[in-house]
């Protein structure tokens, strides 16, 4: 119905094309995130982070899982700690494009909040990290109930719409190299350090433009010490430089982030009695455990 995505699992080195009903999490247990990592989940207000944080379960983000298939019914919402996912739409032809990216700012399953159990796009980890998910159910429920939290999660849904439509001009008007920017930067915004595990290839399919024009775009940035790469990974030299180089694509993006769900919200939402982490987070890593991440 909505075409065979015949290239978009080729950039991701291992989990590719392994959707998050069939994937096992391996591994030994990790230290579990607070969920008030993610801004989202900070900026609750108190009553109804209380009545969700019981049903919060942790699970591991690996690269290049699929946390929503096109069409798929939809059971959990997710929301990130750490990592990147991207919302990406393909073609029949095979060709893949990333919209949207969404990390510890917001949730995967913005769909359910609109009446929707079903999507056309899909939702990739193109960072690795961690989230809590939840039930579309009790969020449901939350949503219907509680006025603070219906403000709160439009108020982010106005948020995404503004990135994607900002991404659809910069991908139509901008340069290759300021898609790159803007496209670093996004993703530094919602990763702890600056440093990306990425590929060429998997910037080139997010951005829907060829391998080549990216390692050129590299190479240039590379020469002005704005960053340095390695196989399989880029490291920002220098933020000023990038945000310099990048399309006004990013700072639009940002702004509306920030005004729509400001960190001074979270931080106000938060308080010291709410922050344990629910007992049903067993965080594990990717590599080991016979646990599975969805379903």
């Amino acid at each position: 119905m909505y075409g065979e995505l015949r290239n978009w699992t080729e950039p991701f080195p291992r989990y590719a094309g392994t959707s998050a009903s069939r994937l096992r999490a391996q591994g030994p247990q990790l230290d579990r995130p607070d969920p008030k990592q993610n801004r989202l989940l900070a900026s609750l207000p108190e009553e109804g982070y209380r009545e969700i944080l019981a049903e919060l379960e942790g699970v591991s983000l690996p690269l290049g899982l699929a946390l929503r298939e096109p069409g798929a019914l939809q059971r959990h919402v997710y929301f990130p700690t750490s990592g990147i996912v991207a919302i990406v739409y393909g073609l029949e032809s095979g060709a893949l494009t990333e919209f949207a990216l969404t990390g510890n700012e917001g949730m995967v399953g913005t769909p359910l909040i609109l009446g929707s159990e079903t999507a056309t796009s899909r939702a990739v980890v193109a960072g690795a990290g961690y989230a809590y998910r939840l039930s579309a159910s009790v969020l449901k429920k939350l949503f219907e109930r509680d006025v603070q939290t219906q403000q709160l999660l439009l108020r982010y849904i106005h948020a995404l719409i503004a990135q994607t439509a900002q991404t659809a001009v910069c991908n139509r008007h901008h340069a290759v190299e300021q898609q790159l920017c803007r496209w670093l930067l996004l993703s530094l915004d919602r990763m702890p350090s600056e440093e990306l595990t990425i590929t060429h290839d998997l910037v080139a399919t997010m951005l829907g433009v060829r391998r080549e024009s990216v390692s050129e775009a590299v190479s240039r940035l590379q020469a002005r010490e704005v960053l340095q790469c390695r196989r399989g990974h880029i490291t920002v030299r220098d933020r000023a430089k990038l945000e310099a180089c990048a399309c006004e694509c990013y700072a639009v993006v940002k702004r509306e982030y920030d005004r729509l769900i400001p960190a001074k919200l979270a931080a106000r939402a938060s308080a010291p009695a709410s922050t344990r982490t629910p007992s049903r987070a067993r965080f594990q890593s990717p590599t080991l455990s016979s646990r599975r991440i969805y379903g």
